[in-house]
């Protein structure tokens, strides 16, 4: 496996992203990558399923297919947390769940700030302040993005994290950042995929010296089943990716999954099941050709399926677009 430059180290270009994988099957997933030949787990705070993610990562060091200095974990900070007093206690509790001693990888979820919601009486607390009110509803807090940056160097400096970094956030917010970060960030990591490529912003990610992890990396697929995609919204089987499989003998997804990696992006396609495990993993003896690459990037739309300013005001009755 290929690995991309990370601040000063490596991380693995292929992890396992483990939104929206169940409850009951994550730690079975975990181990079954890890197993397989993985040596990156993407969790979050906000998944609910950082206990069971510990609990795979667990039982493959129990079973030594790997050591915890061969992994590269990464977890995220939630929005409810984005006060700096809450920031420590938050990353803490994800250790705690994951059963780990150190993070190598922390980022800010989103560039969204919620009202706080103590770990006792909800947690993961995700989007909605009260789900018990007259009219559920996101409650946004007024907490610069500095004050958040700033706790969470505090994590570096404790030792508790070896790389910060942010998820979805846009150029401006990027240069914005990187004027008044101590500790510059590591990594950006966004929804990109061929339907949104994301050029300008992976540009700039670039001259910053900041590494990419590309979330949802084949599209649609990670959205049909919550009804935010259909399977016509599919990449896979557009002209240049069929054509880019039928010269390479490998899957459309294989396909999709190989751009990702060719561009410079790390990738964390979600599974379950282990031949796909496998297959997501098997990108690295063969190459698409300059004019593959071309043409699939031509695929763009500019199409964002993970849009808040979408699917908050759908979901959660707040209007709170973050991109133009």
């Amino acid at each position: 496996m290929t690995t991309i430059k990370v601040a000063n180290t490596e991380m693995p270009s292929v992890g396992l992203g483990t939104w929206k994988i169940g409850r009951d099957e994550t730690a079975q997933a975990v181990n079954d990558a890890i197993a397989a030949g993985y040596r990156h787990i993407d969790s979050a705070a906000d998944y609910g399923t950082e206990v069971e993610t510990g609990n795979g990562i667990r039982s493959a060091l129990s079973q030594e297919h790997c050591s915890r200095d061969d992994l590269w974990v990464t977890s995220k900070l939630w929005n409810s947390y984005h006060r700096k007093q809450h920031v420590r206690a938050a990353c803490e509790r994800s250790l705690a769940d994951l059963q780990l001693d150190y993070l190598d990888l922390y980022l800010i979820h989103f560039p969204i700030a919620t009202q706080f919601v103590p770990f006792e009486e909800r947690y993961p607390p995700e989007w909605i302040f009260d789900p018990d009110s007259a009219k559920p509803s996101m409650l946004v807090d007024q907490v610069p993005l500095a004050e958040t940056w700033a706790g969470m160097e505090e994590l570096v400096t404790a030792g508790l994290v070896r790389e910060i970094g942010v998820c979805n956030y846009s150029s401006g917010l990027l240069i914005d950042l990187m004027a008044y970060s101590r500790i510059k960030p590591a990594m950006l990591q966004i929804e990109s995929h061929p339907f949104l490529t994301q050029e300008k912003l992976l540009r700039l990610a670039s001259d910053f010296d900041i590494a990419v992890t590309a979330f949802s990396p084949l599209g649609a697929l990670s959205y049909v089943a919550i009804d935010m995609a259909t399977n016509a919204d599919t990449v896979l089987t557009t002209g240049p990716v069929v054509a880019a499989a039928e010269r390479v003998s490998r899957t459309p997804a294989q396909v999709v999954l190989r751009w990702g990696i060719q561009r410079g992006t790390a990738i964390i396609p979600k599974t379950t099941r282990p031949e796909r495990l496998r297959e997501n993993l098997s990108l690295f003896d063969f190459e698409l050709s300059s004019g593959e690459m071309t043409a699939i990037s031509a695929l763009n739309q500019n199409r964002r399926f993970n849009d808040p300013g979408v699917f908050c005001e759908q979901a959660f009755g707040r209007f709170y677009p973050i991109y133009d």
